[in-house]
């Protein structure tokens, strides 16, 4: 039996052959013979992944103009490196690099010409900010850490390079301060990403489920599109993982209130900050409790409304056929669905979609005594505090405990919410990421710790370091 080889021969016939073997049916490969320089060499390059002109300027010009024979020192300013492994020389081209194949030389000599295009910085539609940065991250690997060290002037910054997808073969970069990271919680993140084994990697979130040892509704791993939000991560001590053909960045370990934090808490005055921060913690009990609240009081606890509001509530309700837990979860389920399909369709129709399920929608059922006036509004509250929230993904784990939420209150009231409501306090105090408490410095009870959660304290009294971290360097320099 037959088995490729591992490394070229001097025979440039074969090499060729091999070359074509594991690229067959492969119409965008070339292989361009450059006998008319007087030289038996073959130039090898993917057309779909390469610069054309960059090849002429960097490859072919020079061959013209220097002593061909030399077998060094021709190409100083494009020559990567050689190789004589075939395994290299696949992984080289598919990477959107040339190979230069010569006559009797077992040695392939590898150029730079790729030509992977991408788009131009830009602010994240999904995080935007008031006053700071408006640079976020794009799909380039290379561009993404380069924003990174345009932050960071520091030889500290360590990046780690891993290969993930037995198929696609994408590129993740792992990113800590080495100073001040624990080293525990590297050494953890990178035998994890070592230990992945998947055939494609689409983006980060393919990565956070290998990451992440629990199941929990809450997410223990930050995504995030800004490089200034991920540099003062990094700053804490925190690793930031970045993957290449995506926007996106993953930050570990974090803690619940991690995902409350916004850039512009910290560019504007503190106590303007520390209001819209108690706003986002007050939005996230709205988020969860106001419609279970609504089910709760209707149901079995009116007496505890003014005689006035019972009354108005009544009216509302006087026609509405079936019982408050449907009429929340019809409009909760239909407010999804609204807002699902104005994130997937084309933006000049999605703003049709606003207006029709907020005007047209919300009148009509109103009008045919299928939901209460008062539901329209308790939904509407919910559904803008829910949007508060300056991460997406904690946004919708709150939408999704509302539900739990309306179920225990249609069927015991107010016990039932308070129960519920103890069961999530104990599973975000008991729950980790990476070693550090979730829901720290509540759960650890550290209250010097508390600066930066419920509101945030004036920035020259962060003298240390969060210590659910537990960085290395705890003291900030600060006067």
């Amino acid at each position: 039996m037959k088995t490729d080889p591992l490394v070229l021969t001097t025979k440039l016939e074969e090499n060729l052959l091999h070359v074509r073997a594991m690229f067959v049916d492969t119409e965008d490969l070339i292989m361009e013979s450059l006998h008319r320089f007087n030289m038996e060499a073959y130039l090898l390059y993917i057309e779909t992944i390469i610069e054309k002109k960059l090849v002429e300027d960097i490859i072919v010009k020079p061959m013209q103009e220097a002593d061909l024979q030399v077998e060094k020192g021709v190409f100083p300013q494009a020559l990567v490196e050689e190789t004589n492994s075939i395994k290299e020389l696949r992984k080289s081209l598919l990477q959107g690099k040339c190979i230069l194949l010569k006559k009797d030389s077992d040695l392939a000599q590898i150029f730079n010409a790729q030509s992977f295009k991408a788009r131009n910085i830009t602010e994240p539609e999904t995080e935007g900010v008031i006053r700071g940065s408006h640079e976020g991250f794009v799909e380039s690997l290379k561009t993404n850490i380069s924003l990174i060290r345009k932050r960071l002037h520091n030889s500290n910054l360590k990046i780690k390079y891993f290969t993930i997808g037995n198929d696609s073969h994408t590129k993740v970069g792992m990113i800590y301060l080495d100073h001040i990271a624990n080293k525990k919680i590297v050494a953890s993140i990178e035998e994890k990403l070592s230990d992945i084994d998947i055939d494609f990697v689409h983006a980060p979130g393919h990565i956070e489920e290998f990451l992440s040892d629990n199941f929990s509704i809450f997410p223990t791993m930050l995504s995030t599109e800004r490089a200034d939000r991920t540099v003062a991560n990094l700053m804490d001590g925190r690793v930031a993982i970045l993957t290449d053909n995506s926007p996106g960045a993953l930050i570990a370990p974090t803690t619940f209130f991690t995902f409350y934090q916004s850039p512009d808490d910290y560019n504007s005055r503190w106590y303007f900050g520390s209001f819209i921060r108690f706003l986002r913690i007050l939005g996230f009990l709205i988020s969860v409790a106001l419609p279970a609240l609504y089910i709760a009081i209707v149901s079995f606890h009116y007496e505890i409304l003014p005689t006035e509001i019972v009354f108005s509530i009544k009216s509302s309700l006087e026609y509405v056929p079936y019982p408050p837990l449907i009429e929340a979860l019809g409009m909760q389920i239909t407010l999804e669905i609204l807002r699902e399909a104005s994130i997937r369709l084309p933006s000049r129709i999605g703003q049709t979609i606003g207006v029709v399920g907020g005007l047209v929608i919300g009148t009509a059922v109103v009008e045919a005594n299928l939901v209460s006036n008062t539901m329209i509004i308790v939904v509407a509250i919910t559904a803008i505090s829910s949007f508060i929230v300056p991460i997406t993904e904690m946004g919708s784990s709150i939408r999704l405990l509302g539900f739990p939420f309306m179920l225990m209150a249609a069927m015991f009231g107010l016990i039932g919410m308070s129960f519920l409501f103890m069961f999530v306090l104990i599973h975000l105090c008991k729950l980790e990421s990476f070693g550090t408490p979730y829901f720290a410095p509540f759960s650890t009870l550290k209250w010097s710790e508390m600066k930066d959660t419920l509101i945030r304290v004036p920035i020259p009294f962060f003298k240390n370091r969060p210590k659910d971290t537990l960085p290395q360097k705890k003291k900030k320099t600060i006067k």
